[in-house]
């Protein structure tokens, strides 16, 4: 163990009460969710989930502007910051949430030392799962199923600390039973069975979620009690009994939900048992440790590296005029990366495409923007790369990326979920599965409206289709806030002549757009572009985009909720 100098002694302490700090305001964001939907403060609730996903960002710098302030102007020592790394880690591995302090750790001494790929010296590297923090008591409570399911439900709600009146409480219960049983099958064959639910409640938007699971012999069964709170009081709204619906509250499409987590890894556990087909790093990054979750990323990117035969290559789908996309075949996810110069027709900057990305991350994304991870000064092996992948990305992007031997340095990147690009899809998916992806792909637009989100670039190139079915938008290039947009109306002509020239015969600004001229390109070419006209005509209306535009001004939070309308109660 490296020797603790008193300057090594003095960054462990400042990396110590920045994490401290870092963590007592995010419990204090968390935990105004309670009375946020107790009250039903929609808004401030919104404002709560933007105050939370930059705290981190904001104390890092807290911390690393009094770490540069100890250093009085000298540049760090990597022998001093090991030292710091030794004590900090004798801190740390007592505390329930070992692994978010260990990152935070992280991103402050590699902004401190300018760290480039990974330093096994300086830098926590290794998974913490086995250290003493995580010996946590169970985060859950049974619930006794021995007189059915209507009473079980009505333990897991009854005991909830909320103010507000309840409406219907037992009626709804007796409906979610009814569902439970032609789902899960007589309630009678379940007395048996343990019902675990967590203790603590997640919160997102407008709804909350009871999440708990059915465990019967080696049976384990997801059951998610969807809270929400109209005027008329607080109601049961959905039952959700399946893996794959639990995996769509949880998903990468949403916002982070709000829960009181102390220690994650037991919860993030519990939360695997149901979902067994979520990563680790997608369920951090849902509970609002998003930078834990990055760190899990890219630890699961070395292990899926060190598979033989493991190679980067080009992701299917029509090749991006601002981004050089790639992947990875067994890892869902696409890497990103900004290129020198963009394409005709795009007029976008660089700086443009980083704030965009930036915007995307502190908006409600309502189950249609994929959520991405910026990563920085990373370093991946050479051969791990294909020719085509190296090629591409050294040519047209060689302001972030360069090669030194053996190793590809990217200095900038996103990471986003892969999905099936919705050109690529219809070409394949049945006539059926294809009506209800374009109709659902006009559904997405009008949700980033209500969300006030305008796609900018809204070709169906631009979207694609998750394992669920679901339509979502993924390209940020030129993504803008409505209410900045200025709707018009096309101007009728001055002269019969004009309606035929190659440039308007009016002023187009940057931020105007204009719905009517739509119609020739908006959804994919022939019939099916037909069904999606039909199916939403407000698309092309000037007036229903105002109205978006008034409603978010007006203050209004839209209903967006991660299950179907069918399976509300």
């Amino acid at each position: 163990m490296p020797s603790v100098t008193p300057l090594a002694g003095a960054l462990a302490e400042l990396v110590m009460i920045g994490y401290h700090d870092y963590r007592r305001r995010f419990g204090e964001v968390t935990t105004r969710a309670w009375g946020r939907f107790d009250r039903r403060e929609w808004e401030d609730g919104q404002e709560d989930a933007r105050e939370r996903i930059l705290l981190y960002d904001v104390v890092v710098a807290e911390t690393l502007m009094k770490a540069r302030r100890r250093l009085d102007g000298r540049s760090p020592d990597r022998a001093d910051v090991a030292a710091a790394r030794s004590s900090y880690a004798e801190w740390a591995r007592e505390r329930a949430d070992v692994e978010i302090a260990e990152t935070f750790f992280n991103s402050v001494m590699r902004r401190l030392l300018g760290t480039v790929g990974i330093d096994r010296e300086t830098e926590f590297v290794a998974e913490a799962v086995d250290r003493p923090g995580h010996s946590a008591a169970r985060p859950w409570r049974s619930v006794s199923l021995h007189d059915g399911f209507a009473v079980a439900l009505e333990s897991c709600l009854t005991p909830l600390p909320l103010q507000a009146s309840w409406s219907e409480r037992a009626e709804r219960c007796r409906r979610a039973a009814d569902v439970l049983q032609r789902e899960l099958g007589p309630e009678e064959e379940w007395r048996a069975a343990t019902l675990e639910v967590l203790r603590t409640v997640f919160f997102r938007n407008k709804a909350a979620y009871v999440v708990g699971r059915l465990v019967r012999h080696r049976e384990t069964r997801p059951l998610i009690l969807a809270l929400v709170h109209p005027h008329a009081g607080i109601t049961l709204d959905a039952v959700i009994p399946t893996g794959d619906e639990a995996s769509v509250v949880f998903g990468f499409t949403r916002s982070y939900l709000h829960a009181d987590v102390g220690a994650p890894r037991p919860t993030i556990d519990f939360l695997r048992s149901i979902m067994p087909l979520k990563r680790v790093d997608e369920l951090y990054t849902a509970l609002g440790f998003n930078r834990h979750g990055k760190t899990e990323l890219y630890r699961t990117l070395l292990e899926q590296l060190a598979e033989p035969g493991a190679r980067f290559v080009k992701t299917p789908g029509a090749e991006g005029l601002v981004m050089c996309v790639f992947t990875l075949p067994r890892l869902n996810v696409v890497f990103k990366v900004i290129r020198d110069r963009f394409g005709h027709p795009k007029k976008t900057s660089r700086e443009r495409v980083k704030r965009n990305y930036g915007l995307i991350f502190v908006r409600d994304r309502v189950g249609r923007l994929a959520d991405a991870q910026q990563f920085e000064r990373l370093e991946l092996p050479r051969e791990r790369f294909s020719r085509e992948v190296l090629d591409d990305i050294l040519g047209s992007a060689s302001r972030a990326v360069s090669v030194t031997g053996d190793t590809v340095t990217i200095e900038h990147l996103y990471t986003e979920r892969r999905v099936h690009p919705l050109d690529l899809y219809l070409r394949s998916a049945s006539p059926e599965e294809a009506r209800r992806a374009v109709v659902d792909f006009g559904q997405a637009i009008k949700d980033l409206a209500a969300a006030d989100i305008f796609p900018g670039d809204m070709l169906v190139k631009n979207f694609g289709v998750t394992r669920h079915g679901r339509v979502i938008f993924y390209d940020y290039d030129e993504v803008a806030l409505l209410t900045d947009c200025r709707v018009r109306d096309r101007p009728p002509p001055p002269y019969p002549e004009a309606e035929m020239a190659m440039e308007p015969h009016f002023h187009v600004g940057e931020d105007d757009i204009f719905p009517v001229e739509w119609r020739p390109f908006l959804g994919p070419p022939g019939p099916l572009r037909d069904v999606l006209h039909r199916a939403h005509p407000e698309l092309f209306d000037p007036a229903w985009w105002r109205d978006m535009q008034a409603r978010q001004k007006a203050g209004e939070v839209v209903d967006f909720y991660p299950y179907p309308e069918d399976r509300r109660l």
